[in-house]
């Protein structure tokens, strides 16, 4: 019988078998570090002390001193350790000791998810239990049974919840939540770096929301931050609380040695520079893994890149170890299959996991030895969150990033030190974004009315409230200003996209069993979901039969193929505005408002194992339109010796680099900025390449590529430049073309733009 290797073993095969050890491109080991304690805090209760000793915990980590004393001196703070660090005793243990000695403080506790949610009542309720103590701990969301809800909003100390739940639940329903509002002492918000972009913009409105009703109450809470590594910490915390913020960063905790594996997977073809699939690499890595039964998870940038190499996984280790012991684990998931998959985690029943982003959170999944990500995550903090989901504490881990082809993983695996050295993102939201705003302040006036000259958080109003009442939504009487509508309005606001409604998705394979098995977002629905798009969920296949896009649902059936689909999206951009102009004596640079309309043209039909296009169909499927912010950078001069061909070839080239490297550069994740060439722009009829932020109302990432032009076209140069293959590739212009030019005239355009942008300075 072949004995299993362990994780050392692994490590050697690594390093010395040559079909792995020649496309190790970097590898860099973190030494273990132990643990920096101090001594439990003598004000802590003793029933606290005792459940903690039951614990085995004697001493507290250095971070988590800090945090008790703050809270306890009514000082808010952002706590920033990495994964795994104890973070969740930085607030339980103030809250409690807080309502153990003042039986009416309460206490609202937010998590960006309900899996999250769930994992800390769990935790908290633990620690009350082994404390003896009479505190109420409840979650209230979505899932709370209705017969429940009362005794939350009644008799809940801690109340545990999402921000969707908060904006569209509670504070609406502020009178039902008395007790909460007038006794609220503490405001606990976890996962901080998730809020960022479209998402943080509107949670940063549902907080002064919040803050108003507290207000209104006479209460006035500390507010308890933490967070993985980000660049700006304090100054996200302000921006989404609009409180003063101090920073604990003094981690304690120990961490297990870890060995940073960047992995390159070979070229096929060297002419095109091709290399094979990272998805490939990551079956058989991963493969090899769990067949020793080392516990791993493997994440993958979108939901159809998790249900393809979940399919791949199952089927090679099915023999040895079961389909059911590797599972998948995404958005649009049951709640009650991802609780069973998480609690399988634990227990160690189940050895792999594949994953998009949603286990990048701190929900406890035990103690994994590998973490694989197919492809950079987008972000350095995302990561550095996915890398820690590996080896948590204690013992040896291995993390491997295994590069795509696409040129922003090329540039990452090849530049180590932009990885291990720039310090990670800079979290972007915009509280003020004017769509943003003005559905929150609709929410606050139902809410409670405004009074003459009040200010929304740190926004005077005035303006807003006119135009609103002018819309015939609010109405003036005296110095207040009223909600006038029957309808309640944060019903129809979603938090996270800019699409109001989600697509239903409904299996109807069994006819006397027809159930939901998930949903998905509009924007990407148009995409994924229809006519005839192969539609993946827990490795199995279903065909969409129908989608119904007025009623936002799409009907599947199950299916057995042996390929996926992929869809193209038409984009057509139109300046409304322009608020910024720099000419220059090649080109000018834009910013400014703009509309984007896209639309879903073709799908194609993609063979799993050879990739290979097997056919191909049409959608039919209305426009969307977004109005946002773009930059642009637009040519002067003449390009005429190229030919219109020539032209936009190397325009689209260009813009396939640019696309990588811009939001390297904002820091930011590819998916928020995208980038279109037009070979002739309708404002000004120039060749022109636009950046646009991918969200109504714009969060400001556009605005700081137009102040930083030169160096993302440096970078895109340069990349191209160096880039091995002959006359374009994947890994630089987006193209396995056969027109010898390609390449050339790609670097050409952005040549041009950048020589214009260097004479301006002179």
């Amino acid at each position: 019988m072949k004995l299993r290797k362990n994780l050392q073993e692994i490590l050697e095969t690594l390093k010395l078998d040559n079909s792995y050890k020649e496309n190790i491109v970097h590898w860099h080991t973190i030494d273990e570090k132990p643990a920096r304690f101090e001594p439990l805090p003598e004000s802590l209760h003793p029933l606290l002390k005792d459940a903690l000793c039951k614990r085995g915990i004697k001493e507290l980590y250095t971070h988590q001193t800090s945090a008790f004393k703050k809270t306890m001196a009514a000082q808010s703070f952002v706590a920033v350790t990495p994964t795994a660090s104890g973070k969740t005793l930085c607030y339980n243990l103030p809250v409690l000791q807080s309502i153990i000695k003042d039986s009416n403080a309460r206490a609202l506790y937010m998590f960006p998810t309900k899996a999250l949610a769930q994992d800390q009542k769990s935790e908290i309720n633990e620690l009350i239990q082994e404390a003896g103590l009479d505190i109420n701990s409840y979650t209230y969301d979505g899932d709370t049974p209705a017969n429940i809800r009362q005794r939350v909003r009644k008799a809940g100390h801690v109340v545990i919840t999402n921000p969707d739940m908060l904006h569209s639940a509670i504070l609406p329903h502020h009178t039902k939540w008395v007790s909460l509002f007038e006794n609220l002492k503490f405001v606990v918000i976890d996962e901080l770096h998730t809020y960022r972009g479209v998402f943080g913009s509107h949670v940063a409105n549902v907080i002064r929301r919040l803050k108003r009703i507290c207000h209104y109450y006479g209460s006035n809470p500390v507010f308890i931050c933490t967070s993985a590594t980000i660049a700006n910490p304090v100054e996200l915390a302000e921006s989404l609380t609009e409180t003063k913020m101090e920073l604990v960063d003094n981690n304690g905790a120990p961490t297990g040695r870890k060995h940073f594996v960047f992995y390159n997977p070979p070229v096929v073809n060297k002419p095109l520079n091709l290399r094979r699939s990272a998805t490939l690499e990551v079956r058989r890595i991963a493969g090899e893994l769990l067949k020793n039964k080392i516990q791993t998870i493997v994440f993958a940038r979108s939901r159809v890149r998790v249900e393809i190499i979940l399919t791949y996984l199952q089927e090679l280790v099915k023999n040895q170890l079961g389909a059911k012991s590797i599972m998948g684990y995404r958005g649009g998931y049951l709640p009650s299959e991802r609780r069973r998959i998480e609690k399988g985690l634990r227990s160690g029943e189940i050895y792999g996991v594949v994953s998009t982003n949603a286990l990048e959170l701190g929900v406890d999944i035990g103690q994994l030895q590998v973490c694989i990500m197919t492809g950079y995550p987008g972000t350095i903090s995302s990561a550095w969150q996915q890398a820690g989901r590996a080896g948590r504490r204690h013992g040896e881990s291995l993390v491997m990033m295994v590069a795509s082809s696409s040129p922003l993983d090329q540039y990452v695996i090849q530049h180590p030190d932009y990885f291990f050295k720039k310090s990670p993102e800079t979290a972007r939201i915009n509280p003020d974004n004017l769509i943003i705003l003005i559905d929150h302040l609709k929410c606050a006036a139902y809410e409670l009315p405004f009074k003459n000259g009040e200010t929304f958080g740190s926004y005077d109003t005035e303006e807003l409230l006119e135009y609103l009442a002018e819309e015939r939504v609010l109405y003036r009487n005296g110095d207040k200003w009223y909600w006038m509508n029957d309808s309640f309005p944060a019903h129809n606001i979603s938090l996270r996209s800019a699409s109001q409604e989600n697509v239903i998705i409904i299996d109807q394979s069994d006819v006397a069993n027809i159930k939901v098995i998930g949903e998905m977002d509009t924007f990407s629905a148009m995409t994924l979901l229809h006519d005839e798009a192969i539609y993946l969920h827990q490795g199995i296949q279903y065909q969409v039969e129908k989608l119904d896009w007025d009623e936002k649902k799409a009907f599947v059936r199950e299916v057995d193929v042996d390929y996926f689909t992929d869809a193209n999206l038409a984009v057509q951009l139109k300046v409304l505005e322009v608020d910024k102009l720099s000419t220059r004596e090649g080109s000018e640079i834009g910013y400014g408002d703009v509309s984007v309309r896209a639309m879903a043209t073709i799908f194609k039909k993609i063979k799993f194992e050879t990739h290979d296009n097997i056919g191909s169909g049409p959608i039919f499927l209305p426009e969307a339109e977004l109005h946002t912010n773009s930059a642009w950078i637009s040519l002067n001069e003449s390009v005429g010796d190229m030919g219109q061909d020539r032209l936009e070839q190397g325009l689209i080239g260009a813009a396939h680099a640019l696309s990588h490297i811009a939001p390297l550069f904002v820091m930011a994740d590819p998916q928020d900025i995208h980038v279109v060439p037009q070979v002739k722009a309708d404002h000004n009829e120039k060749p022109t390449i636009f950046f646009y932020d991918r969200y109504p109302g714009g969060i400001g990432l556009s605005e700081k590529l137009f102040s930083g032009m030169e160096t993302v076209l440096e970078q895109a140069g340069s990349m191209i430049e160096n880039c091995l293959c002959e006359s374009g590739c994947p890994s630089c212009i987006g193209m396995d073309t056969s027109t010898e030019t390609a390449k050339r005239d790609a670097l050409r355009i952005v040549h041009l733009y950048l020589n214009s942008a260097r004479r301006a300075r002179m």
